[in-house]
């Protein structure tokens, strides 16, 4: 049976390893896996990076799924997703070890 391709799940997956193909959010994405739960201002002071740049990487995170935000107050805290990022780890082992794909 000839299997079809979803283009709309394609571009959504795409988008999921795109947001993670990053040195900087994998740095962020470790820093919080670390701490489990963090607002900007520990991220951007522990990286040493300006909050507008960290703020973006925590977007371009959350909007693939990558992460979860929490408000508490006036701060917003941030995890990671561990359900989306176990899930991705499965797909892309998968995908390396399968002999009939590229490499």
């Amino acid at each position: 049976m000839e299997q079809v391709i979803n283009y709309d799940k394609s571009k959504a997956a795409a988008k999921v390893l795109r947001a993670v193909n990053h040195k900087l959010r994998q740095q962020i994405l470790k820093l919080i896996m670390e701490n489990q739960r963090m607002n900007v201002t520990e991220i951007y002071v522990k990286l040493r990076l300006e909050q507008s740049v960290t703020s973006q990487h925590l977007a371009i995170l959350r909007g693939a799924g990558v992460v979860k935000s929490e408000q508490s107050g006036k701060e917003r805290y941030y995890s990671v997703d561990k359900v989306t990022i176990n899930r991705i780890g499965r797909i892309v082992e998968d995908f390396v070890t399968d002999k009939s794909c590229p490499k």
